[in-house]
């Protein structure tokens, strides 16, 4: 992270968190320098007076000199640094360091089960669309490393019965009223349908979508209520990227989808 001559933010921070820290130590010394005087002239110690007035005219004085210190200390371009990339760079850095797992792709950082998006603009970063200004890396890699070990909120089954139901309607609109036995419908088709309203593909991104069937995928649920059984079958629309959807796993294996399909099962008893 020191190849490009720029400090990074976690070094840029803590030098103003230690600037901040030695003001705060010159604004409790003026705060006992102006108590000292207040107690000189309550009892009327007039040789105290004089004192103290000295005394906490320096103190006032070294209190804005450090705090000027740290105000120009402060010099970092935090807008650059986030939408040039370093950022990203330095989380996956910090990420090692710390034992955490993290991954790049498609301009988000894949650290599982959670996807981050950094906004420079907003000096922000989203997890899991829920935004975060605490972005100070070993804060946020600490954050993501305690998210880890939360089972995550993915609901399997409310999500596996939602894509079925979309399923369902892509299956009658292709049919046009002519029977089919199981159809692979591309998931990007899926998508499409999940996100018709206007502005639902920034709230809802191709992304999450994908992260979503994986974590589906990986649960092991794979039948729905009506004993319909899910299936994600590749065919050669996998060699197509713009035909398939991809997500990072936890070990940093591209995992690619292309279809779904649902089998008739039996009903539970």
């Amino acid at each position: 992270m020191q190849d490009s001559g720029v400090p990074t933010l976690e070094q840029a921070l803590a030098k103003t968190e230690a600037d901040a820290e030695a003001t705060l130590k010159a604004a409790k010394s003026v705060t006992r320098c102006v108590s000292k005087f207040r107690a000189a002239a309550k009892v009327g110690s007039l040789r105290e007076l004089r004192t103290s007035i000295d005394l906490a005219d320096k103190a006032i004085a070294t209190l804005r000199q450090q705090f000027s210190n740290a105000k120009e200390g402060w010099n970092f371009d935090e807008e650059r640094y986030l939408a040039g990339g370093l950022y990203s760079k330095e989380i996956i850095h910090v990420g090692q360091q710390m034992g955490v797992s993290i991954y790049e792709r498609d301009e988000r950082l894949y650290c599982y089960p959670v996807l981050i998006r950094v906004s420079s603009t907003d000096k922000a970063v989203s997890i899991d669309r829920k935004r975060d200004s605490r972005i100070r890396p070993s804060v946020l890699v600490a954050r993501l490393k305690e998210l880890q070990r939360k089972p995550p909120p993915f609901r399997s089954e409310a999500f596996l019965e939602a894509l079925f139901k979309t399923y369902s309607k892509a299956v009658a609109m292709r049919a046009k009223g002519l029977p089919q036995m199981s159809p692979v419908i591309q998931l990007l088709d899926i998508y499409e349908l999940l996100t018709l309203l206007p502005g639902q593909t920034r709230e809802y991104t191709k992304q999450e979508f994908a992260r979503d069937i994986y974590l589906l995928h990986r649960s092991g649920i794979d039948t729905t209520r009506s004993g319909t059984r899910v299936r994600f079958p590749a065919s050669t629309g996998t060699k197509t990227p713009s035909k398939i959807i991809t997500v990072i796993t936890e070990e940093g294996q591209e995992r690619s989808y292309y279809g779904v399909s649902f089998t008739e099962g039996p009903k539970e008893q």
